[in-house]
């Protein structure tokens, strides 16, 4: 695998606040990354530190080979890490011309830019006359001048409305597949879920979790159960060696499978040992309750 950023062991202070504490994680090219945590987790001030507009407090990140300075390596990285800032009276055509002239790009993909983010029969309208998911969408089309090796993005359907948020997803897919990688800081599971290849989860600036996204929730899944007696169930599913984490709210006992086990079996197993049970749900873990479970145990 190719390395388009390294990240070792970084950490950014600010006074008594740890905002990132030892993160480690490596970007590798061709894939799609979220940094998925709540507000607060320090995913803005990573991608602030790694594009040059946060000083680290210690630790290390490289770009690509790691024998390219940082200023040359941003040629490379096209980012949005703020609210889309075009002048308002010029048209989208104007605004990403003036973008080339201070990047020193060609003018010459403007229009596939604005084609790939559905701006085209837009091009000359002004900029105050556009909706914010088309505000951010310019952006992205701004970002994509340079033909980035990797696309950053912080945040990117942050405010928008539903058409919005699905429009801004397809066009990071559709980015994705020619190649680019890309590299997102969302708070939001489903976006996450939806249009990454690998997450790294933070809390408060601790990583939790890096890797596949379908290795986090390849887990075997879970058993909702309830029984007249429940303290028989308990004892059998925390003593079987299938099972692993159990949860009892009230009269529902969730059992955390450690290896497959299919309802029907399990509830054959059970009617030997004499419990019955009046609710049974087999379920597989979405990306939301391991990401529960994962901040649960900090």
């Amino acid at each position: 695998m190719e390395p388009i950023l390294t990240i070792e062991n970084l950490t950014k202070k600010f006074g008594y606040l740890t905002a990132v504490k030892d993160l480690s994680f490596t970007i590798n090219k061709g894939n799609v990354y979220g940094i998925l945590g709540p507000n607060g987790s320090g995913k803005s001030t990573t991608l602030g530190i790694v594009l040059n507009v946060v000083n680290k407090t210690s630790g290390h990140f490289k770009w690509f080979d790691g024998n390219t300075t940082t200023h040359n390596a941003l040629k490379k990285v096209g980012a949005i890490i703020e609210r889309p800032n075009f002048y308002p009276y010029m048209s989208a055509t104007q605004n990403l011309k003036l973008v080339c002239k201070i990047k020193g790009v060609s003018m010459a993909k403007i229009e596939e830019k604005l084609e790939i983010v559905g701006l085209l029969e837009r091009k000359d309208s002004k900029f105050s006359t556009y909706s914010l998911g088309m505000k951010q969408r310019l952006a992205i089309a701004s970002a994509l001048l340079n033909d980035p090796e990797i696309l950053i993005l912080d945040e990117p359907t942050n405010g928008l409305d539903p058409q919005g948020i699905h429009q801004i997803r397809e066009i990071i897919k559709q980015i994705a597949a020619k190649g680019t990688t890309i590299l997102l800081a969302s708070h939001l599971l489903d976006e996450v879920e939806k249009v990454c290849s690998h997450v790294v989860v933070l809390r408060k600036g601790v990583k939790l979790y890096a890797g596949r996204v379908d290795e986090m929730i390849s887990s075997h899944g879970f058993f909702e159960l309830k029984s007249h007696n429940q303290e028989a169930l308990l004892n059998f599913v925390e003593n079987h060696p299938a099972f692993g984490k159990i949860k009892v709210t009230d009269t529902l006992v969730t059992a955390f499978l450690n290896e497959p086990m299919k309802s029907d079996d399990f509830n054959k197993l059970l009617f030997e040992k004499g419990i019955i049970l009046t609710h049974l749900v087999q379920r597989k873990e979405s990306l939301e309750e391991q990401f529960l479970q994962l901040t649960d145990k900090n």
